[in-house]
């Protein structure tokens, strides 16, 4: 092998991608686009291993010789330099927010597909509280303090919560950072409740009743959080698709509504057809919007720029006389209607979807379901057309309430 120089390792960061070997098992590494590195490959108990050692420039030649020989040496007396290295860095983990990242990077990132989710309920409903103290440190009052301050207005993000906590902790015990789980001897009795499989849609009536208490407290009940209720309950669409809504999805001139993948929660894309009356809301929108690329742009000073994903659920449950954080609650002004949810709305399209004789595929694809069996794997068929005229249907019955023009 030719004797490899510094000018020599200078040409080759600016060639093609490639391992180019130095001896001794020391790599130098050139990627597309990317910084090159020094790498060294090993055995360890008969298993082939590569680790790194440093980046090109800062880690020159000479170095990354010197670098190799000392992991090479603990190598020959029976150390894994990976291992070690691991160990150093789990010797870090301090902190539950350090816990938190480490869990995140080697679990719930290759395990979940979706692992944001708990990631977002630690950030907003964990680290403020407990992040910054040592692992070791946090005890059970703790966990009890952060699940029963969520129950109060979340119950099920409650349970939720206490789940990460358990399987966090457990993260902890794992590392051998922790002799007991904080969260272990709680249950969801203790959090948000057991979880009752949720039926609840509403009938025409209370549909026009809880519009009509909307509007008469206009002041309280904004009208972007009304138009928002009237958007949920005759298009379907889920809350958290609506609430961060961009107008560049929107073609008002064609009345539809693209909902691109990354957005949409099935994971595939689909265009929403605008019955006429919901365009002429959407034009309200469009001009309250004062200029923001948003449907529903924060009102107040916020982290995001638009509607928050609990704002609707606040101002629903301040109509039944429930405003989380306040010691002295707000009149209940829906008198015995039972509460319902932004989801609830979801559910009552459907419903009302059924009255008007829209066929089971058809509201399912309105619903942006997937079709179950057969069906599912076989029919292609977006129903545009089907689901144009179902969202008319419910548009129409729903006109006059929404408008403030019925009997009720």
């Amino acid at each position: 092998m030719a004797i490899v120089t510094a000018k020599k390792i200078q040409s080759l960061a600016n060639g093609e991608p490639k391992r180019n070997p130095i001896g001794g098992g020391l790599y130098f590494v050139v990627r597309k686009s990317a910084t090159p590195y020094w790498m060294l490959r090993y055995s360890s108990n008969g298993k082939r291993k590569e680790m790194t050692l440093g980046q090109y420039p800062y880690l020159g030649l000479a170095d990354a010789k010197a670098e190799a020989a000392i992991q090479k040496r603990d190598i020959n007396s029976g150390a894994d330099p990976l291992i070690v290295r691991k160990r150093i860095k789990e010797q870090s983990i301090k902190l539950v927010d350090d816990l938190f990242n480490d869990w995140y990077e080697n679990d719930l990132a290759k395990r979940l597909q979706h692992p944001n989710i708990p990631k977002r309920v630690y950030i907003r409903d964990v680290k403020p509280y407990i992040g910054d103290m040592p692992i070791d440190q946090v005890n059970a009052r703790d966990v009890r303090s952060i699940i029963q301050r969520i129950a109060v207005d979340r119950p099920t993000v409650s349970n939720d919560a206490l789940m990460y906590l358990k399987q966090l902790f457990r993260h902890g015990i794992k590392l051998d950072l922790l002799a007991n789980n904080p969260a272990s001897a709680f249950t969801v009795t203790d959090a948000g409740g057991i979880e009752i499989s949720k039926d609840r849609f509403l009938t025409l009536d209370e549909i026009t009743k809880a519009f009509r208490v909307f509007r008469e407290n206009h002041a309280k009940f904004t009208r972007d959080n009304y138009l928002a209720c009237a958007l949920l309950v005759t298009l379907g669409v889920r809350k958290s698709e609506l609430c961060c809504a961009k107008w560049s999805e929107f073609n008002l001139e064609q009345a539809l509504w693209d909902l691109p993948e990354g957005r949409s929660k099935t994971g595939a894309p689909i265009t929403i057809p605008l019955p006429s009356q919901i365009v002429t809301w959407l034009n309200e929108l469009k001009m309250r919007a004062c200029g923001s690329e948003y449907v529903f742009p924060a009102r107040r000073s916020s982290k995001k720029p638009h509607m928050g994903n609990d704002t609707l659920n606040r101002a629903i449950s301040s109509m039944f006389g429930h405003e989380a954080g306040r010691k002295v609650q707000p009149k209940n002004l829906m008198g015995d209607m039972k509460h319902f949810s932004p989801h609830d709305l979801r559910r009552t399209f459907r419903s009302l979807a059924a009255s008007q004789g829209v066929p089971g595929h058809v509201a399912e694809r309105c619903l942006n379901h997937k079709l179950k069996g057969v069906e599912g794997i076989y029919d292609r068929h977006d129903y545009l057309k089907e689901r144009t005229e179902a969202h008319a249907k419910v548009a129409t019955l729903l006109e006059p309430v929404i408008n403030g023009v019925s009997n009720g």
